[in-house]
């Protein structure tokens, strides 16, 4: 680890870590931290902690997600919700909504919706037992379409009051009250980025070329379908907790490839610091910019992260 690494990872570090703070003391009323901690604020404690949480964990999955399909399938537009994920997930609460399900049970509809799409979606791109590049994007993008279609008609001809919740979730929100549901999906999103972590070093080869993976022994096959796998559940899991939230899986990877190069095993650890932060802050400002009105996640990070992922593609391309 060379000095100017440890200098960019102090910064990161030292970012994420005023970002919490931010996070905690920001919302429709400014308190301070000890004000925070007294007994009769604890409430705003506990709702606070965990939208700061929550928000660190998605950013974490979504840039790793992105950053891990990056690599496979050698496209630097892939993202997680590149795959249908989403979309899948979004039907599963909206046909929830629909059938009058309990919206207790909305997280789980979403990830049954989200796992559903993958296996279709997996299944589309297969040929002969492998699962081609092209075929899996072309695949995903399809599933994504028809499925946004299908909710559309959906919206459309139901009189449901409650799909208005349904419709705001899908555009992402950070508000959890569920503990044992921030546990899992922390669990499952922290598992899976160490997963894909200890896959650096394929990811590395593969994404020079999927000969030269081979020729240095990688499974190329193997490799896909397992970080295939991984990332749509991490997906899933987050899509089922906070809804949709876009661009994160796709700026913040090329932004700390910029920054610490193109190694996976020094990327990974800086896009979680990274991301986390930027959803932090993302969070923090849907809650307090038209305080007390709450701007869904998504059209935050979508305002933000398009005019940065345009300088980044600019700038890549002069690079090029």
């Amino acid at each position: 680890m060379n000095k100017t690494f440890k200098y960019k990872l102090l910064i990161l570090i030292g970012l994420l870590l005023a970002a919490f703070y931010y996070g905690l003391v920001n919302g429709s009323s400014k308190l301070t931290l000890s004000q925070l901690l007294l007994t009769e604020n604890s409430h705003i404690f506990s709702l606070r902690l965990s939208r700061v949480i929550m928000s660190a964990i998605s950013g974490m999955g979504l840039a790793v997600s992105g950053l891990a399909l990056q690599a496979i399938l050698r496209n630097p537009l892939a993202e997680p919700y590149l795959l249908g994920t989403s979309s899948g997930a979004g039907l599963g609460s909206v046909l929830a909504v629909v059938l009058g399900v309990s919206s207790i049970y909305l997280p789980l509809a979403s990830f049954i919706g989200a796992l559903l799409t993958i296996i279709l979606v997996y299944n589309l791109a297969r040929q002969s037992n492998k699962v081609g590049v092209q075929s899996l994007i072309l695949s995903g993008v399809i599933a994504s379409i028809a499925i946004s279609g299908v909710i559309v008609f959906l919206i459309s001809v139901s009189g449901n009051e409650a799909l208005h919740g349904a419709l705001w979730w899908l555009w992402g929100s950070m508000q959890i009250y569920d503990l044992w549901l921030l546990t899992v999906v922390s669990a499952v999103v922290i598992l899976g980025i160490f997963a894909i972590y200890i896959l650096a070093q394929d990811l590395n080869a593969i994404s020079i070329g999927e000969e030269e993976a081979m020729h240095l022994g990688i499974n190329t096959e193997k490799l896909k379908k397992t970080i295939f796998f991984i990332t749509s559940l991490i997906t899933a899991a987050l899509v089922c907790a906070c809804g949709i939230i876009g661009f994160v899986g796709l700026v913040i990877p090329h932004m700390m490839r910029f920054v610490v190069g193109p190694n996976h095993k020094v990327l990974i650890p800086t896009a979680c610091l990274a991301a986390a932060t930027f959803m932090i802050i993302s969070d923090t400002l849907s809650r307090t910019l038209f305080s007390p009105i709450e701007v869904p996640i998504g059209v935050i990070t979508a305002v933000i992260g398009a005019p940065l992922f345009i300088i980044l593609l600019k700038r890549r391309t002069r690079v090029s």
